[in-house]
């Protein structure tokens, strides 16, 4: 395992002002995209879009890394170039999702356990030699009555070590993901509690199986009210909650903190992580990997027109700006509607 080469790029991904858009949607999810502009998800639409958003002008600046799907690191510009390529000229690293998605777990109602360890040594070589550099795997808590249970938490947090381990002994920086879901209605408290007991038991995990935290970055969610808690945190409530929720459980060796932007808007996803950029104090490099949040913008704007191409390209670095100036903790709301310099 070379540590050193995994080391350096781990710390590019999460470089200064910058960090990694999640463009690794599975089909569902691409086609639940694209049908809320009325576009249907054929092949063609799904790379066409892709394309607006990895050929943006600039992007380079704010985005680190790009996080593509199966379909998507095999797909080309329309001018012949792959899309490996196209990142790579821009300076921004390719990664790949890895895991075959959350199935329900057997004998534990409400939870998910995370598949696709079987074949993955080899799959890793595969995207290793098609230009990927780092890779994901997400594994999926939910909260609710009597859940998350011991052995969800355990079985998900096993899974993932053992994704860690064969990325890095594959030359890839895996990206740990344990999202613990907004979804329902509990208190920030809660929420808490169940994302330190997830980290403890991923870290724990991770160390069992030799993981060179160095080498690797984390995923996590941010601390929140439950979306259908009466009460909703405030902005900086959920920043203080979050840095000291990582602060009692995430190891100061790994290089930085990703975080996933959930069912967040993208406004709040931004202001959240400058929130806890303004914090004092921090071990690591707070940075993010947003899907929605760097892409609804885009959607909107684009249409799956030809001819809304630049203005779509505008919104995401417009969108990846905003969340430049929040790593540095400089972002302010009169940015939305600010031109880019």
């Amino acid at each position: 395992m070379k540590t050193e080469n995994l080391e350096s790029i781990a710390r590019k991904l999460v470089a200064p002002g910058k960090g990694i858009l999640a463009a690794d949607e599975s089909s569902g999810t691409i086609e639940k995209r694209l049908k809320s502009i009325s576009v249907p998800s054929t092949e063609e639409n799904r790379r066409a879009y892709r394309e607006v958003l990895f050929t943006t002008k600039g992007a380079g600046e704010f985005i680190s890394g790009v996080i593509l799907f199966d379909e998507t690191i095999r797909q080309k510009t329309r001018d012949g170039r792959t899309f490996v390529k196209a990142l790579e000229e821009q300076g921004i690293i390719p990664g790949i999702k890895v895991d075959k998605g959350a199935k329900g777990m057997a004998n534990f109602p409400g939870e998910k356990i995370t598949e696709g360890l079987d074949g993955l040594r080899e799959r890793l070589a595969e995207y290793r030699k098609l230009g990927a550099r780092f890779a994901k795997w997400r594994a999926v808590i939910a909260i609710g009555e009597k859940i998350p249970t011991h052995t969800c938490i355990t079985a998900n947090a096993e899974a993932l070590a053992r994704y860690a381990a064969l990325c890095q002994e594959g030359d890839l920086v895996p990206i740990v993901e344990p999202e613990v879901l907004m979804d329902g209605a509990h208190t920030i408290e809660r929420y808490f509690e169940v994302t330190q007991e997830t980290l403890e038991s991923v870290f724990h995990a991770l160390y069992e199986h030799r993981v060179s935290l160095e080498g690797m970055l984390l995923k996590p969610n941010m601390v929140l009210s439950g979306k259908d808690c009466p009460k909703q945190a405030s902005v900086q409530e959920v920043a203080e909650a979050t840095v000291r929720c990582m602060k009692r459980v995430v190891p100061g060796a790994v290089p930085g903190l990703v975080f996933l932007s959930g069912g967040q808007t993208d406004q709040q996803a931004t202001e959240h992580l400058n929130a806890m950029n303004q914090l004092p104090d921090l071990p690591w490099q707070l940075s993010f990997s947003y899907g929605r949040a760097l892409q609804a913008p885009v959607l909107k704007e684009w249409k799956g027109e030809q001819a809304n191409v630049a203005k779509a390209q505008q919104a995401f670095h417009h969108r990846a700006w905003c969340n430049s100036k929040a790593r540095f903790g400089k972002y302010t709301e009169d940015m939305e509607t600010a031109k880019v310099a």
